[in-house]
């Protein structure tokens, strides 16, 4: 696979963190469960677990329905940025570890991405609601289906573009 590619789909699964720290690592889990990424004997095994794809997949939902209560704290906030950062660059490192790709790679770009999911996600967001005056529920309703969406796609990607 082109080195450019990685980079951009280890960064655009970062991205879609930024967006929902939790529904891209759940999606993960569960393809590792499936068999879509072999993660045994690897630094993050505990992915492909029936155990944490529940449970992250339980804080998933939870904060599909956090988000979009009144009093959610922002995204860019220090606590929720981080917990992106962790999940992004967890995600996007175990992508590139089960592609055979260095995963400290995906783990820095991950990481980035997060960050760049998280401020834009939060200022395109806040513009729209604004400036169209549409709910900032249906806004928030769009992001989820964008982020599980691309999520998909990218480990599709990964896994389906020649080498």
């Amino acid at each position: 696979m082109n080195p450019f590619l990685i980079v951009v789909l280890a960064l655009g699964i970062g991205f879609f963190s930024g967006l929902r720290a939790f529904t891209p690592i759940a999606l993960v889990s569960w393809l590792a469960i499936w068999g879509w990424m072999p993660l045994a004997g690897s630094p993050f095994w505990f992915i492909g677990t029936t155990t944490f794809a529940i449970a992250i997949s339980i804080l998933a939902l939870i904060e599909l329905v956090g988000d979009k209560l009144p009093k959610t704290s922002a995204r860019t906030q220090l606590l929720p940025l981080v917990a992106r950062m962790v999940t992004g660059g967890v995600s996007a490192a175990a992508l590139c570890f089960s592609a055979g790709r260095p995963w400290l790679l995906g783990l820095c770009l991950g990481a980035s991405g997060s960050v760049l999911g998280a401020f834009s996600g939060y200022y395109v967001r806040r513009a729209i609601v604004g400036r169209l005056h549409i709910r900032d529920f249906l806004i928030a309703l769009l992001e989820d289906f964008i982020t599980a969406g691309g999520t998909l796609y990218i480990v599709h990607s990964f896994y389906h573009t020649p080498v």
